[in-house]
């Protein structure tokens, strides 16, 4: 397994971000705030260019390469929101990116492919083979970086609200985001419990936190939070999150659906499901929220248009 990385590389990956990435801003809701009978501030990286957190590993990643490697262009795999991370990155680099709509729109090319049919990797590899880098969604050091500025800043900005965090939640899937900001977050303030939420069928991260060791989910399920249906936590991620994590709580796709249209009706933003599992975790009991001060990621918007209405007019 590759080494981890650690706060120093999340400190340089923010330096490399400086000027290029939107510091979302913590915001909250008197309405939620009274629900809860806690402090809630939202991380809303759904307003960070391409519409989420992906655009700072993916940036980071390409950063990290030699110029002889961007060269030769570069390869993802992704269900979207990476996809638009790496190519909008790879266009300010000038770089080729192989990987439907705003990515093409970035210059990317894109392969279709099933992802509960295909094998992926079988995929980009006719690809790496002639020569082309692998931009992955969430196992790899600087990818998880990246992420790891969201943490930088959180921490930061509850510092200046004069707060101290009880604790953060975050939505996972492969573990990269969880992993990023958790190490930031326990570099700053070791006592702050750090919450991994997947969706219901997909808490791959859960099953293996409880076992210990890396599991893969039972096939067959599917969710609305397309952004978060991986099968298995990643090497790299779930040995972070192993050490860093109080726990993973699983949440259904109606309570998801639910937190969308809170966060509309509350926050006044388009969230996309998988974006918002970690405003419905809040709902599951799981985490002691009276009288606590708890940051919560919103991890994208990028959900289609008619999906959006059809949550929306459900209420």
């Amino acid at each position: 397994m590759t080494t981890p990385p650690g706060i120093a590389d999340i400190h340089r990956a923010a330096t490399r971000l400086s000027g290029l990435i939107v510091e979302t801003p913590l915001i909250e809701s008197p309405e939620l705030n009274k629900r809860f009978g806690a402090r809630i501030l939202f991380k809303p990286e759904t307003l960070q260019r391409t519409g989420s957190f992906k655009f700072r590993g993916a940036y980071n990643k390409l950063s990290s390469l030699s110029d002889e490697q961007r060269s030769r262009g570069v390869v993802a795999f992704s269900s979207g929101n990476h996809a638009q991370g790496v190519a909008a990155s790879a266009a300010m680099f000038g770089v080729k990116a192989m990987k439907v709509g705003n990515v093409r729109k970035m210059g990317a090319e894109v392969v279709p492919f099933d992802r509960f049919l295909d094998d992926r990797m079988a995929v980009v590899r006719r690809y790496m083979e002639q020569g082309m880098v692998l931009v992955p969604p969430f196992d790899d050091p600087a990818i998880i970086a990246g992420q790891g500025t969201i943490g930088l800043e959180l921490m930061a900005q509850a510092k200046a609200l004069g707060v101290s965090l009880d604790a953060v939640v975050i939505p996972c899937g492969g573990g990269g985001l969880s992993s990023g900001i958790s190490i930031a977050i326990k570099d700053a303030s070791p006592g702050t419990a750090v919450w991994a939420v997947e969706p219901e069928h997909f808490d791959d991260t859960c099953r293996s936190l409880a076992r210990g060791v890396r599991v893969s989910i039972e096939p067959g399920h599917t969710s609305i939070c397309d952004a978060l249906l991986t099968a298995e936590p990643g090497a790299i991620t779930f040995e972070i999150n192993r050490r860093n994590l109080a726990g993973g709580i699983a949440v259904s796709d109606r309570a998801a659906a639910q937190a969308m249209r809170d966060a509309m009706a509350h926050l006044k933003l388009v969230v996309e499901p998988g974006g918002c599992v970690g405003l419905a975790a809040l709902s599951s009991g799981e985490i002691e929220l009276s009288g606590k001060c708890v940051a919560v990621v919103l991890s994208g918007g990028n959900v289609d248009f008619g999906t959006y209405a059809e949550i929306m007019a459900a209420a």
